[in-house]
């Protein structure tokens, strides 16, 4: 049997070192859309292109999410649907998600992610009905 010693107390972080993970998240997600907001994608050979897309002809769901993040950064919220709308729809995700993980580090409580498998499923079925329709012939409006 283990004994418990007095000093080997569970101590609670202060507020400031559970904000430390939060923040650096947050950090990196803004250094990224800094340098994506400064070296425009539409400038041939800033970054490469997507692999899908060079040898078939096929947008991927990522297709355009540079030019998405690029525009959003700028303010353009209307190109950056065209550009990519899943894409930006994320960026609004990952607001709230990081939102929420924010609160609960404030209040001491561990961000929980545990989606129901028919979310998982929801999510995925989106991502693919996306990709399919952008690639059709009446889904232009979704090509980046």
């Amino acid at each position: 049997m283990r004994t418990v010693n007095v000093e080997s107390r569970r101590v609670t972080p202060s507020v400031p070192s559970r904000l430390a993970v939060p923040a650096g998240v947050l950090a990196a997600a803004a250094a990224a859309f800094a340098y994506v907001g400064t070296v425009d994608p539409n400038e041939p050979g800033h970054y490469p292109a997507c692999p899908l897309l060079r040898y078939t002809g096929l947008y991927c769901p990522g297709c355009g999410g540079l030019r998405s993040a690029h525009a959003f950064v700028h303010g353009d919220l209307l190109a950056a649907l065209h550009a990519n709308a899943l894409a930006t729809l994320g960026y609004l995700g990952f607001a709230v998600l990081w939102t929420v993980w924010v609160v609960r580090a404030v209040r001491g409580r561990p961000l929980r992610i545990d989606p129901r498998p028919g979310l998982v499923w929801s999510l995925g079925a989106l991502l693919l009905v996306f990709t399919v329709v952008r690639n059709l012939p009446f889904g232009g409006w979704l090509h980046p």
